[in-house]
């Protein structure tokens, strides 16, 4: 282990790098049906809920790591392994606590499997091996991007087909859910994900010196400051717009916010890690570069769909989900592009959006009433640290080479 994963360790151990949330609902309610146990561990936070066949939420408990790898500037995954390590039994127990539920109870356990971070996932399924084996309980294996696209389905009355748009820290992607385990991937990220390169632009920036923003994660404190800034003062070319396809790309657009960072510091005459004076414009523009590339592919994916008949032409529904999905302006310019669309628009509420054992649980329920992919034992389950979503059909949208209104009227959905 190096030095910058020991020290965040070290910070740990002396309390100051991370939180448990917990919630009970349990008390006075009455419980439907089969009940399940859902485990989330596969990024940096060790999650844990129970959840009812009706879709209540009986008790839940995470602990979040943020803390710990804002201080280390991003996630060192053996660093989040120890943390998952010394955490999942504590969250496990304080769920089922929070829930009134015991063990014996539950119908079956659901755990993250895929994809998500090797040493991570590898926590949460040897624990959950070892409780279905003590308490010879059912075993259903989640994939985590179906988790998160039908997390909506706890939340509202929703029937399937629906467009999916999941954007996080670490995926990015379009597909159609077809059915709980039946999707048709339209396009994904072909580098890295809109989150992660928030996050790295606002190390670049140097945020966490910001008198508004120390206690922020990277991609929070772009939108915090991209409120009062001017996103007209900086223009960035968009990502793949010669490409007639579905798919994202952002470490392009990352390297030239990083030009323009370089230039504005030797404008300004100031070195690496000193805050620029035009530090908001530059969030602003960041931000609202990410969102027109994010509208621009969802154009296309919504009338790909119209147009081969995969959603109806009237009253389709988009759902948006992922940690980025809680960011307002994001969210507000995806609302006027649905609008434009005849499409509904539907965001879980943000805790639901980032990553959780609610939607593991949910996810779980979703398999069991439908028969799949509920295992007697866990013992030949193994993770997957990259694992597709559904079909790829990737390919036959840029056959399609669908063409979306001009880059102005995109802009215009954004403003």
């Amino acid at each position: 282990m190096n030095s910058l994963a020991k020290s965040a360790l070290r910070s740990v151990k002396h309390g100051r790098a991370a939180w448990l949330r917990t919630r009970s609902v349990h008390s006075g309610k009455q419980r439907f049906g089969r009940l399940v146990l859902g485990i989330e561990t596969s990024c940096d936070d060790t999650g844990a809920a129970v959840v009812d066949e009706a879709g209540c939420v009986l008790g839940e408990a995470l602990h979040c790591q943020k803390e710990v790898h804002l201080q280390s500037g991003g996630i060192i995954p053996v660093v989040a392994q120890q943390l998952h390590r010394e955490n999942i039994e504590r969250v496990v127990q304080e769920a089922l606590r929070a829930s009134g539920v015991s063990v014996a109870e539950l119908a079956a356990v659901a755990t993250t499997v895929k994809p998500g971070l090797a040493l991570s996932l590898g926590v949460g399924l040897q624990y959950s091996r070892s409780l279905v084996s003590r308490h010879q309980k059912p075993f259903i294996p989640i994939h985590h991007m179906e988790a998160h696209a039908l997390t909506i389905r706890l939340t509202h009355h929703l029937e399937f087909p629906f467009l999916v748009l999941l954007i996080s820290g670490g995926h990015c992607l379009l597909a159609v859910a077809q059915g709980v385990s039946d999707f048709l991937l339209l396009g994904q990220s072909i580098d890295i994900a809109p989150g992660d390169m928030l996050d790295k632009v606002a190390r670049r920036l140097s945020l966490r010196k910001h008198p508004e923003c120390h206690s922020m994660a990277g991609g929070k404190a772009i939108e915090h400051l991209a409120q009062t800034g001017n996103q007209e003062l900086l223009t960035f070319r968009l990502p793949m717009r010669q490409y007639r396809n579905c798919d994202f790309s952002f470490s392009g657009l990352q390297n030239l916010v990083n030009n323009a960072i370089v230039q504005k510091e030797k404008e300004e005459g100031i070195q690496e890690g000193e805050i620029l004076s035009c530090v908001k414009d530059i969030a602003a523009a960041v931000q609202h570069a990410v969102a027109v590339h994010i509208i621009q592919r969802t154009y296309r994916a919504m009338l790909f769909c119209i147009k081969n008949s995969i959603l109806p032409s009237k009253h389709a529904t988009l759902v948006v989900s992922g940690g980025v999905a809680s960011n307002q302006y994001i969210r507000k310019v995806l609302q006027n592009l649905a609008d434009a669309n005849d499409f509904a628009l539907l965001c879980p509420p943000p805790r639901l959006c980032t990553d959780n054992g609610v939607m593991i649980a949910w996810n779980g329920i979703e398999r069991f009433r439908a028969g799949l992919g509920v295992l007697h034992s866990a013992a030949g389950v193994r993770y997957e640290p990259r694992a597709p979503l559904g079909i790829d059909i990737s390919k036959r949208v840029e056959e399609d080479s669908i063409k979306v209104p001009k880059l102005k009227e995109i802009r215009w959905l954004a403003s």
